[in-house]
């Protein structure tokens, strides 16, 4: 079993920044992929950004340039800087946490608001 628990989230300008933090505990050693989704008023949830045990990281096109993903592998832990943010970028964030089997983890969610 993983445990997943993301934080940092927040209300923030447009064209601010904002740190994610997902970290990760129980049976880490089986982790070989981390990411990031967000959920919007149609409800879909969609890819932000992912990040492999190798470091291999995928970006949705939306945000390329403004997010960056990066692993801490000492903690077990997924951060996502976000900058020059908008207001189609305000969602909730939910860290997804992949174990060989596969078996799928997800954090309890972290809600972005852009706005001024």
């Amino acid at each position: 079993q993983v445990q997943v628990v993301e934080s940092g989230g927040g209300l923030v300008q447009p064209g601010g920044s904002l740190r994610l933090s997902c970290a990760a505990s129980g049976r880490v050693f089986s982790i070989y992929h981390m990411g990031w989704f967000r959920q919007g008023p149609d409800d879909s949830r969609d890819m932000v950004a992912t990040i492999t045990i190798g470091g291999t990281t995928d970006y949705a096109e939306s945000v390329k340039g403004r997010f960056a993903i990066s692993r801490d592998a000492a903690k077990n832990t997924v951060y996502l800087q976000m900058n020059n943010l908008k207001p189609e970028d305000t969602a909730v964030y939910y860290c997804r946490v992949v174990e060989y089997g596969p078996t799928i983890y997800w954090g309890q969610g972290t809600q972005v608001t852009v706005s001024s």
